[in-house]
């Protein structure tokens, strides 16, 4: 857990100064995805800067599940239009591996992920990311896969795509 000290803005006195908590998040493929997706130059630029922030303040917390789902999407053709070629898109899961800390999962995140389909009727991969946070007591999902701001468990999704109106 990171905990960030604001700093002292022109005018204020010294003790009027917060205190926040910062927390790492767990981010979906999606996140990923769209910092590489130039059709969606909107969600390109929140991806990139919610991606160079959680590499400053190590904010953010990528599965494994992530980056075999983002070399997966961004190399396969969609509408005749690829992503990334394939020596790009591993070049770029390296970087991902060196830049941000990988969370692998393990049997007792597997039934987590099976009892998180049951119960909130999550598709299985929604479900295994779900998991991962919950066990992992992050306590935040970036993505737009769920829905937005409701609470999962201890989990809250949160849609960093939202606020931009797409």
């Amino acid at each position: 857990m990171l905990v960030a000290v604001a700093r002292i803005a022109p005018g204020r006195e010294a003790g009027s100064e917060g205190i926040s908590t910062r927390v790492a998040a767990l981010v979906d493929t999606n996140v990923l995805v769209y910092r590489f997706d130039g059709r969606f130059p909107e969600k390109q630029k929140v991806a990139a800067a919610l991606l160079r922030e959680g590499i400053v303040e190590d904010s953010v917390r990528i599965p494994h599940q992530a980056i075999v789902e983002f070399i997966a999407v961004v190399t396969r053709p969609i509408a005749g239009h690829v992503i990334l070629e394939q020596t790009d898109a591993l070049r770029e899961a390296e970087e991902l591996l060196r830049q941000f800390t990988i969370l692998y999962p393990n049997e007792a995140i597997l039934r987590q992920a099976l009892r998180g389909c049951a119960a909130y009727r999550l598709s299985w991969f929604d479900a295994h990311l779900w998991a991962y946070a919950e066990h992992y007591g992050l306590p935040e999902i970036l993505s737009e896969d769920f829905q937005h701001d409701r609470l999962y468990g201890t989990v809250r999704a949160v849609n960093p795509f939202s606020d931009t109106g797409l």
